[in-house]
């Protein structure tokens, strides 16, 4: 059993200021949690392709600064940056959807010789009508999901089937609180409290849909 609260709380999460990018609106998630594991160790687990696909996705790609990646049926991109241990940064385009600014980046840094502070943060240009319907949690939650993946991987463990457990009481109560989550930080950033329970529950119905909607 996961203690979805503790996992869940454990982490910080931002929403960060509206910015520009050839004149769309850039936005931004931002996640920080401090992990149990030396910051060599962190840094393998975002580097290595062979423990990427055990916590996240399999990936594929060239695996150097100016080099492109892809995740199986998910994002890829080009590698921007590689500081080891400290920084990754490379540009994040699912699918069809390129051409706007979408980029992560990873900043470790050691608390104490078993203890990484992670920050990881997303921004891209997000289209107005996505955003009014569900504000930061879709992506936020995705993300939620990821950094649960890691910790768990850290400790020597995982949910197993990821597909599967997403549909289980356990992983929709996770969705679920994720989403109410990133309202907090939404309502935090100074946004509306009507546009921020819409987005909540929007972004709720997505991750953790009614029974008879995936029946």
């Amino acid at each position: 059993m996961i203690d979805i609260v503790r996992e869940i709380d454990a982490t910080t999460r931002e929403v960060g200021e509206d910015r520009t990018a050839d004149g769309a609106t850039v936005r931004s998630v931002r996640l920080q949690r401090d992990l149990d594991a030396p910051i060599d160790d962190v840094w393998d687990a975002f580097t290595n392709p062979e423990r990427i696909g055990r916590w996240f996705l399999p990936i594929s790609g060239d695996y150097r600064v100016g080099g492109h990646y892809q995740f199986e049926g998910n994002a890829g991109g080009e590698i921007l940056a590689c500081e080891r241990p400290h920084l990754l940064r490379a540009s994040w385009v699912m699918g069809e959807m390129g051409g706007g600014f979408s980029e992560v980046v990873v900043r470790l840094s050691a608390v104490n010789p078993e203890t990484t502070r992670l920050v990881f943060e997303h921004s891209a240009t997000v289209p107005e009508e996505m955003w009014a319907e569900y504000g930061p949690g879709a992506v936020g939650a995705g993300w939620d999901g990821g950094l649960l993946g890691l910790t768990l991987h850290l400790r020597g463990g995982s949910v197993g089937d990821g597909e599967a457990w997403q549909l289980s009481d356990e992983g929709r109560a996770f969705a679920t609180r994720s989403s109410e989550a990133w309202g907090e930080a939404h309502l935090a950033s100074g946004a509306d409290p009507e546009a921020v329970a819409r987005g909540v529950a929007n972004t709720t119905q997505f991750y953790a849909p009614d029974r008879e909607a995936v029946q």
